[in-house]
Parts: C-alpha cells; structure tokens; sequence
C-alpha cells in the first residue's frame, strides 16, 4: 500500500490534470461567447459568462487544494 505522502501526490496531479481541464474547458466557453456576442444573442452569452465565473471559482479551490497536498 502507498505511503500517505505517495497518495497526496498522486492526488495533487490528478487535481493538476483536471484544474487543466477546467482551464480548457474555459477558453473554450470564453471563445463560445466571443462569438455569441458577436452575433447578437446575449441572453446565451450572459449565462456562458455565469458558467466561467463557476469554472473560476472552482479553479482556485481546486489550486488551493493542489497546494495543499503538495506541501
């Protein structure tokens, strides 16, 4: 069985590989925005800008998460 120590790391970099996720995840939805304020439909475009601002939120818990166990 892996020592405490081994577990929190294997556990900081699978939250590492899905903050890196998240971080994809929003480009992505900030480029569908971009896109949906151009062409004029800004009631989608407002809850994709709610849907970032979960994605950011989320990402500095699971930030602060990773450093936590990495100490």
């Amino acid at each position: 069985m892996p020592n405490n120590s081994d577990t929190s790391v294997a556990t900081a970099d699978a939250l590492t590989l899905l903050l890196h996720n998240q971080h994809a995840l929003a480009a992505a939805i900030e480029e569908i925005t971009k896109w949906l304020l151009e062409n004029g439909i800004d009631a989608v475009a407002e809850n994709a800008v709610v849907a970032m601002e979960t994605l950011d939120t989320n990402a500095q818990a699971l930030t602060d998460a990773i450093m936590r166990l990495r100490q």
